[in-house]
């Protein structure tokens, strides 16, 4: 039977403790191939570059490992890889992360992470992304490492329809802490950023960007929020269909 070929990429940049533990979780699958962005291109969301040269960097080779940098975005690089690098060969899985933060919520609309993992499931490969809650750049990863491990396992050892793409989010601690895994739906909720006006030494007035995520049901119990509150492992499927079905009867009677 060939060896499953397994893409690696991430948002955290090549360079990150995550994409370490990603490549550690993927080699149990397989051979592994790594394109990954040359620096951190958190909150990309599903952003290519189209006005810019890209550059493709070989960083590492060993026995069932190659590991590219890319100076693109996340998307840009599952593209490279699906559409040049691995053009001629079946890509079996891809894994994006292991992120620093989650990407619960509505995160998943803006991260870099989930970007490349949406775009894996374009070309009809099985994706997961994969978080911890942790924005620890020296985040103890062997929880997120477990759970990958037997989440993918199990995907990869059953028949699932295609396109899949999964929002796998890790809460923060060590494995005996965790309480097991959560099938779960999106938390609603939205982010309101502040921004805060400071002056540089020329006098130039310049911002930095925060915020806090406002939870629109604090209240539900069968969110990702909710199971990685509870020290449960979050598992979303997500869709690029963004139509809101729920409309569509009201806006026919408007729009006749």
């Amino acid at each position: 039977m060939k060896e499953r070929l397994i893409l690696v990429t991430n948002d955290d940049g090549v360079d990150s403790k995550g994409i370490r533990a990603a490549i550690e979780v993927a080699r149990t699958f397989g051979r592994v191939v790594v394109v990954a962005p040359e620096t951190m291109q958190s909150g990309k969301s599903s952003s290519i570059t189209l006005y810019d040269p890209l550059f493709l960097r070989h960083v590492h080779e060993e026995e069932r490992l190659k590991i590219y940098a890319f100076s693109g975005t996340p998307v840009d690089c599952v593209k490279m890889a699906f559409d040049y690098l691995l053009k001629d060969e079946k890509v079996d899985l891809v894994i994006s992360g292991i992120n620093h933060g989650s990407n619960a919520a509505i995160n998943v609309i803006y991260s870099g992470t989930m970007g490349a993992a949406i775009e894996g499931s374009f070309y009809n490969c099985p994706s997961v992304g994969l978080s911890l809650t942790s924005h620890d750049p020296d985040a103890d990863f062997e929880a997120s490492i477990e759970w990958g491990r037997k989440i993918i396992g199990d995907i990869l050892e059953h028949d699932i329809n295609l396109p899949l793409c999964l929002n796998v989010n890790v809460p923060e601690g060590r494995p005996e802490e965790i309480q097991g895994v959560k099938l779960c739906r999106q938390n609603r909720g939205s982010w309101r950023e502040e921004f805060f006006l400071r002056e540089d030494p020329r006098g130039r007035e310049y911002f930095w960007l925060t915020g806090r995520f406002y939870d629109d049901e604090p209240d539900a119990k069968d969110t990702d929020e909710h199971a990685l509150a509870d020290k449960y492992v979050a598992v979303v499927p997500v869709q690029a269909d963004m139509t809101d079905y729920s409309q569509m009867k009201n806006l026919a009677k408007i729009m006749k």
